[in-house]
């Protein structure tokens, strides 16, 4: 019993990933670079069984200084809703990511290597009339300089209770922010 469940740590030891596993992997993802200016998300929710419960199209805008970052987000899903999220987010030369938004409960932290980049946080999210916070766990890959894939996994109690599947399109990075901003500021407005 005791050497099958040594097998058992060792195997899933050994399937465990790091984000620093990516470092070598390229083209390097770089979040001032990617999410300058505008972007288009496409994205799909499941839920814990891998039925899908939601499909959305996103629009981004992003603006850096010095390593700082603001990224406007307006989500459109597929039973109406419209919402927004506005990520503060820092970044440093280590490729350490923090960052805060309205919804996210504390601040999300993470790191980025190659390719690739690894942050979670708790994410309030609207349920059954109420809130429900969950923890979010996000592997970020960027497939060329403009295409980005986000996989997804949301957390409660330990257990997995949903996944979210997310394309990202950078449309053009010298983009105008403005716009976004302003409808971020509305949508803030009425909640």
């Amino acid at each position: 019993m005791r050497i099958a469940l040594l097998a058992a740590t060792l195997l899933l030891t050994a399937c465990s990933k790091t984000v620093l596993d990516y470092r070598q992997q390229t083209p390097v993802l770089k979040l001032d670079e990617f999410f300058a200016g505008s972007g288009r998300a496409y994205g799909v929710l499941h839920d814990w069984r891998g039925r899908q419960t939601l499909r959305f199209t996103a629009d981004l805008c992003g603006e850096w200084q010095q390593g700082r970052g603001d990224l406007y987000e307006v989500f459109y899903f597929s039973d109406g809703r419209i919402e927004q999220r506005h990520w503060r987010l820092q970044q440093d030369s280590s490729g350490k990511i923090s960052g805060t938004a309205g919804d996210v409960v504390g601040e999300a932290s993470g790191q980025l290597a190659g390719n690739a980049l690894y942050w979670q946080y708790v994410l309030r999210i609207p349920y059954d009339g109420s809130t429900l916070d969950v923890t979010v766990k996000d592997w970020l890959y960027l497939i060329d300089p403009q295409n980005l894939i986000n996989r997804t996994t949301m957390h409660k109690f330990g257990l997995k209770v949903a996944e979210l599947t997310l394309s990202i399109q950078q449309t053009d990075a010298s983009a105008d922010c403005t716009p976004l901003k302003q409808q971020v500021a509305e949508l803030a407005a009425k909640l």
